[in-house]
């Protein structure tokens, strides 16, 4: 009896596949002529190859509604969320509850909704940063954040410091130092690896901590986590004075080579790069009959005029003498 009822259970699952699959090819088929269908995904129709006939229309594309001409960009616009970054504590892995009272229809939530919603928000608050550790991250990536944008330092600077922050974090540099001091020392050695550097001056203008702190505290990050940082270029600093001050390109190019002939003769050691670009700047603009004045560029360089004056007679100086040869 046994074995009869096996034979019976596989000839009925047999026959249930075979109905399966006759449907299936049913559903391939034209109904009309019994061709083969064809998906038209342009216009979002099924249609028969041989006769025409459109089976289905109106369907929906579940594709993306972009293009992609190569695997790289294919990758880039994938729906698969935002990317990782550094720059937030997190990652960006969790979720962000929005501070609009707004449902998904634009309409104001009640009372009672938007209770609940601020419930939501500080729990989620709460569980974003489980421990001191993960707190000290979030506001020093919060600083950085502040200050490279005061500083207008594009994104890759940041997330430089950001890594460079919390290299300094996982080895434990902290101990007897300010979260405010570490991430400014992060922000200043991302901007100089990056070849966008600020000044000093400039650091602490957008900081919370003093001048000689920054200073104390990126030359001991940088000596700890061994950082290869090359000495400022005076030429790194020349677009960006040159374009906050309105000058031409003519001008910027004579600053380059004001800058290339001090290194040659070698004026340019143990001077504050800073200083030079600005004089060099300041000299090229009264060569090319674009004057600016001394306080002006001591504005936009955040340096004393003395000293634009005093690098200003050096390079006009170098220059000469590379004539007179």
């Amino acid at each position: 009896m046994s074995e009869n009822l096996r034979t019976y259970t596989t000839e009925t699952v047999d026959d249930e596949s075979q109905t399966e699959s006759a449907t299936e090819d049913e559903e391939l088929r034209c109904p009309e002529c019994g061709g083969q269908l064809a998906t038209d995904t342009e216009h979002g129709e099924t249609v028969c190859v041989d006769c025409g006939l459109v089976v289905e229309e109106d369907e929906i594309d579940r594709g993306p509604e972009w293009r992609a001409f190569d695997s790289k960009e294919k990758d880039n616009k994938s729906r698969v969320g935002a990317p990782t970054t550094n720059m937030m504590h997190d990652k960006g892995l969790s979720t962000n509850i929005g501070w609009q009272d707004k449902d998904a229809y634009g309409k104001s939530l009640s009372s009672r909704q938007r209770e609940k919603m601020q419930r939501l928000r500080t729990w989620n608050e709460r569980f974003r940063t489980r421990d001191s550790k993960e707190r000290n991250l979030k506001q020093a990536l919060g600083e950085i954040d502040r200050m490279a944008s005061a500083l207008g330092l594009p994104d890759n600077v940041r997330e430089t410091a950001s890594v460079i922050y919390r290299r300094a974090l996982d080895e434990d540099l902290l101990p007897g130092r300010s979260i405010e001091g570490v991430s400014t020392a992060s922000l200043y050695a991302a901007a100089r690896q990056a070849g966008t550097p600020r000044s000093l001056d400039e650091i602490a203008g957008v900081s919370r901590v003093e001048k000689d702190e920054i200073a104390r505290t990126y030359r001991y990050v940088v000596r700890e986590l061994k950082l290869e940082i090359q000495p400022a270029d005076p030429e790194s600093y020349v677009p960006r004075f040159a374009s906050d001050l309105g000058l031409s390109d003519e001008a910027e190019r004579r600053a380059r080579s004001l800058l290339d002939t001090a290194k040659e003769q070698g004026i340019h050691s143990g001077k504050s790069p800073v200083g030079l670009a600005a004089a060099a700047v300041y000299a090229a603009s009264l060569l090319v009959n674009e004057k600016v004045t001394q306080s002006e560029v001591s504005e936009v360089a955040n340096i004393s005029e003395v000293t634009i004056r005093n690098r200003y007679h050096e390079l006009l100086e170098a220059e000469d003498s590379v004539a007179l040869n």
